[in-house]
């Protein structure tokens, strides 16, 4: 029989510093990202994208509140992906957002499964922001609320902010066997990214070269030989 000493208890992941332990892959993941800025690394600065990127999720481990995906009409059935950023247009009269989905898949169903929630559709994604989260500051070192800074918003708001999602990417972390299967024998839709779960796990995953072209990538104005200034 187990002593009080072996007692099972929640799994644990251990990884870098034995002093750190975490509950499960995407608390880690999700712990990694809140460490990425308000746009995400190496995301190009064009003018296809004009308006302000703001972090939606992972949010701070307190919020309890934070912007998530669903479709026009459907209030229950949410999707909320590990890692959130919105880009937010700037024009009141042509109100949209863009959004980069980083989703940790610890196996292939899991893949498959949040894969089938981007499939492209004729229906359009609504991006839903609760006036808490517009309202809260946008990070511990700045005070601004978020709302301020999404130039389609004049005043605070009372009512959550939803927005038509215009442009999808997402950003797939799989791990190494299962990402280099993957890469061998599979092809991505055009809205893809795939990277190995170690560069979303990673300390320093933010200012990592690859990453940084990886996300760069992640852009309609990639599919661009040039852009009109």
């Amino acid at each position: 029989m187990r002593g009080p000493e072996q007692k099972a208890g929640p799994l644990m992941i251990q990884i870098d510093r034995p002093e750190l332990t975490y509950r499960s892959l995407d608390d880690l993941v999700r712990r990694r990202l809140r460490q990425w800025p308000q746009r995400p690394p190496g995301a190009l600065d064009t003018p296809k994208q004009r308006g302000v990127w703001l972090r939606a999720r992972p949010g701070e481990p307190d919020a309890s509140l934070q912007p998530y995906l669903r479709l026009p009409g459907s209030q229950r059935l949410r999707t909320m992906p590990d890692g959130l950023w919105l880009h937010v247009s700037p024009d009141p009269a042509d109100a949209y957002c863009d959004i980069l989905c980083i989703e940790a898949c610890s196996t292939l169903q899991n893949l498959l499964d949040k894969r089938s929630r981007f499939a492209p559709s004729t229906i359009s994604l609504l991006a839903v922001c609760p006036v808490p989260w517009l309202l809260d500051a946008v990070a511990a070192h700045d005070a601004t609320p978020r709302w301020k800074l999404i130039r389609l918003l004049k005043q605070e708001p009372t009512a959550p902010l939803v927005l038509p999602v215009r442009d999808v990417r997402v950003l797939y972390g799989l791990k190494k066997r299962q990402y280099e299967g993957f890469a061998r024998t599979q092809m991505p839709q055009a809205h893809e990214y795939f990277c190995p779960m170690e560069a979303l796990t990673d300390e320093e995953g933010a200012s990592n070269p690859a990453m940084r072209a990886l996300i760069s990538r992640a852009s309609g104005a990639a599919n661009f030989m040039a852009l009109p200034w």
